[in-house]
Parts: structure tokens; C-alpha cells; sequence
């Protein structure tokens, strides 16, 4: 079967108008590796705000994958826009489907919707393509009879290592090998996922799934080595939510990688590193972790959910230094309830973390779909969500960089956050200079 898995590739998912590449669309490729291991042909497709208009009549079957609600919109506008036969099989999935699978269903005229972890779903559901009787696939919603159908749920894969690598090879090498995404370096560098979901409520983050599973050492091995062989890469970010949660999966991944000689990076909470981890990381080749710093308000980080305190910040960001590892913050200003004050309480941190900090990344509050904070709007004075009768439709306003809507208060408490945003960006840039 010929199937065609389209994506969204919007270069100001990272940085807005700048043309800076974000990370491959890890979902089709891991998919597009199960379908051609199973036999099937597979083709990815890219859509951009400019390239809406595919010809896909060629395919038997067409996958929307909805990687982010912020790029919704030209998806739809794909949808409406592509050639695709008549007759062909019509899937949708992906993070915005799973957190909204009956209204994707609808809005892409689909046969199919996965909801979920998709790599076993997708071949059932070929499997079922010339019957569309998908009663018996797990994890899945159809149309029938004027009605959405939905199957038993699917349960998670116990062993990730089962998977193939991700089809790389479908996508060109410019889009997979980056040497400006490291650390600050310019290192040939590519991505990597060795671990899925996160177990932490935080209620501004749209994690899809609350079970993490990791890979093994031997498999993130089998990985890298196979980077080094293709693309020559000198190291390799971690996109995972959150690595850092089970300290014995992430020593074996680093003893297993540590004698490749690679440098790398990934993202952690502050409360899940300690001093002897951080050391066997160092020896196996990481130069940065990113840390979810969010503010300095302990008022803002319990409101937040992220059940840590200054104090765990300042310890997680010493140990990260006194191991010879970089650390870098991650902020987000104008959640409900900031003010001048609460920012006050973000600059002091910063300010106390000084020299500690090699990097920090500034970022403007957004109600992202899928979110405690977006389902609560109301609770917390949130306006403008898709759920709210002020829906204007615009999908495109929850992308997360340079984001200047103004999502929640009045028009004083309004002034107040743009003055005090301003305050801590130039703060941040004196300090730290302009970072992404």
C-alpha cells in the first residue's frame, strides 16, 4: 500500500520569521518506519503556511499528523486544499488529535482518527483499509452510522526498543543535521527521543502522556551510532519532555554511550537531578541541561503545579555546574497571577543564580490546548481558547514564541505585565544576551 504521512513544518515554531529549523517530526518517522518495515510504501509530506496545496492522488492512504494546535489551522487548510482520491483511507492523529480526536475526526473529513500511541495503531488500521471496520483496533475513532465510534483504548507498548529507528531516510539531511542547536556551539548535531511521555501535573504544560517509557542503553546506542555512520554528527540533543526522571534508565544510557565520544544536551525538572548523576552524565559526554526554572514566584510555581522552591532551583543549578555541565533556564512570564512583584521574585533568582546560569530563555505565558490552565480557562480568567464562546478560530495564536496576545486580566493588570515582561526581557538580555 502506498501511504502518505503528512506533517507540519513551520520554521517560527522556534523562532518566529527566522527560518531556524526545529526538531524533525518525530511521530511520522517513527510511524513511517513501522509501515515500511511492515511492507507498506511510505512517502512524508511537509505543509508550511505557504504550501497548503499537496497532490496526493497517488497514495491508497493519507495520514494528517496534528503535531501542535498552533499549526491546526494549515492543516485544515491542506485538508481542503490536496488532491487525494476519493477512495483513499484518511487518518488523522498526532498531539492535538489525542488531547481532541472526535472534533479532528469531523474537521478532516477522516475515515479514521488514532488516539494515542500510534505505531501499532497505524498498521491495524491499514490492515483494515478496504473493509474501514476498525471495531477491533485498539486506540481508535471512526464514523458510522451518522455516529463517532470509539474502540477500547490501546494500552502502551511495554518495550519502545521493539520500534524501529525513525525513517530518517525519508526526510533530506537539512532537515535532520543542524549545527546551530547545541549548547551554543555550531557542532553537527541531530535530535533524539530516548525516553516518551512525563509524569508531572505542571498545568501550563500540554504533555500527552502521564507513563514514561524509556529505551534502553544498548538501544540509544544502536542509534547514535548509526547518526555518526550517516550524517557524521559531532552530538545530540534529547527532545524527551522530561529525560531526567528514572536516574537508573539514564545511567545506562550513559554508560552505554559514554565511550562515543559525542556531546549532547536534554531537558529536566530541577527536583529529579542529584550530584552523582549529574557526575556519570559529564563523564558520558553532556555539556547542557535545560532546566523548567518557569519563575521565581513560589506563589506562581505552586499555582503552576510545579511543586519546587527557590532553594531546589539554586541546588539542582549549582550540582548541574560543579559537574562540569552547563545549565540553562527555561522562563515563562504572565501565567494567571503574575504582577511587578512576582517578576521582582523572578529577577532576584536569576540575579542570585548569576554566573551559575550559562543561557536563559525568556518566554511569554501561553494557554496551550490540551492544558489543566487551557480545560480551566474560566477558573483562571483565560479567555480566547476553542472552548470558549470568543472563539475567533485562530489556531495560529498558540504558538509560543513572540506571543504578545493579551490572554487574561484587565486592562491595569495588563499594564502592569507588559511593563514588567519588558523589564525582565532587559533584564535577561544585559545579562545573558539574546537566546533561543
Amino acid at each position: 500500500m502506498r501511504v502518505a504521512l503528512v506533517y507540519p513544518e513551520v520554521y517560527d515554531m522556534a523562532r518566529f520569521k527566522e527560518n531556524r529549523k526545529e526538531f524533525p517530526p518525530f511521530g511520522v518517522l517513527y510511524l513511517a518506519a513501522v509501515a515500511e518495515q511492515a511492507g507498506h510504501e511510505v512517502v512524508i509530506e511537509k505543509v508550511a503556511p505557504d504550501h497548503t496545496v499537496l497532490d496526493l492522488a497517488g497514495f491508497d492512504a493519507v495520514g494528517f499528523s496534528l503535531a501542535s494546535s498552533a499549526t491546526y489551522g494549515i492543516m485544515l487548510a491542506a485538508r481542503a486544499n490536496s488532491t487525494i482520491r476519493a477512495d483513499a483511507l484518511v487518518m488523522v492523529g498526532g498531539v492535538h488529535c489525542n488531547f481532541y480526536p472526535e472534533s479532528s475526526l469531523i474537521d478532516f473529513h477522516a475515515d479514521v482518527a488514532a488516539d494515542g500511541e500510534a505505531e501499532e495503531t497505524i498498521l491495524e488500521i491499514l490492515d483494515h483499509a478496504h473493509t474501514r471496520d476498525f471495531a477491533s483496533v485498539p486506540g481508535v475513532l471512526w464514523r458510522e452510522d451518522d455516529e463517532i465510534r470509539r474502540s477500547q483504548p490501546r494500552r502502551l507498548m511495554k518495550n519502545i526498543d521493539e520500534l524501529p529507528l525513525p525513517a530518517r531516510h525519508l526526510l533530506p539531511a537539512e532537515d535532520l543535521v543542524l549545527t546551530d542547536r547545541l549548547a551554543g556551539t555550531d557542532m553537527r548535531m541531530a535530535h533524539v527521543m530516548f525516553s516518551r511521555g512525563c509524569p508531572f501535573p505542571c498545568s501550563f504544560c500540554a504533555a500527552g502522556q502521564t507513563r514514561i517509557q524509556y529505551r534502553s542503553g544498548a538501544s540509544a546506542r544502536r542509534e547514535l551510532e548509526a547518526l555518526v555512520a550517516s550524517y557524521s554528527i559531532e552530538g545530540f540533543a534529547i527532545v524527551d519532555d522530561n529525560f531526567i526522571v528514572n536516574k537508573n534508565k539514564v545511567r545506562d544510557i550513559c554508560d552505554s554511550i559514554a565511550d562515543l565520544g559525542l556531546h549532547w544536551s536534554a531537558l529536566s525538572r530541577v527536583d529529579t537531578v542529584d550530584a552523582p548523576l549529574l557526575t556519570s552524565m559529564a563523564r558520558s559526554g553532556c555539556i547542557e541541561i535545560k532546566y523548567g526554572v518557569e519563575s521565581g514566584s513560589e506563589p506562581l510555581l505552586k499555582a503552576m503545579r510545579k511543586n519546587t522552591t527557590r532553594e531546589k532551583i539554586k541546588r539542582a543549578v549549582g550540582q548541574t555546574t560543579d559537574a562540569g555541565i552547563a545549565a540553562k533556564a527555561f522562563i515563562i512570564h504572565g501565567y494567571p497571577g503574575e504582577t511587578a512583584a512576582t517578576t521582582e521574585d523572578t529577577m532576584s533568582l536569576l540575579d542570585e543564580l548569576g554566573d551559575q546560569l550559562a543561557r536563559v530563555s525568556l518566554f511569554r505565558f501561553v494557554p496551550l490546548p490540551g492544558t489543566q490552565v487551557y480545560r480551566e480557562a474560566g477558573l483562571h480568567g483565560i479567555g480566547g481558547t476553542h472552548l470558549q464562546p470568543d472563539w475567533d478560530g485562530n489556531w495560529s495564536k498558540f504558538h509560543i514564541h513572540h506571543n504578545t496576545r493579551r490572554w487574561w486580566g484587565n486592562d491595569a493588570q495588563w499594564r502592569e505585565l507588559e511593563d514588567s515582561y519588558y523589564r525582565l526581557h532587559t533584564f535577561i538580555e544585559q545579562r545573558w544576551g539574546s537566546q533561543g
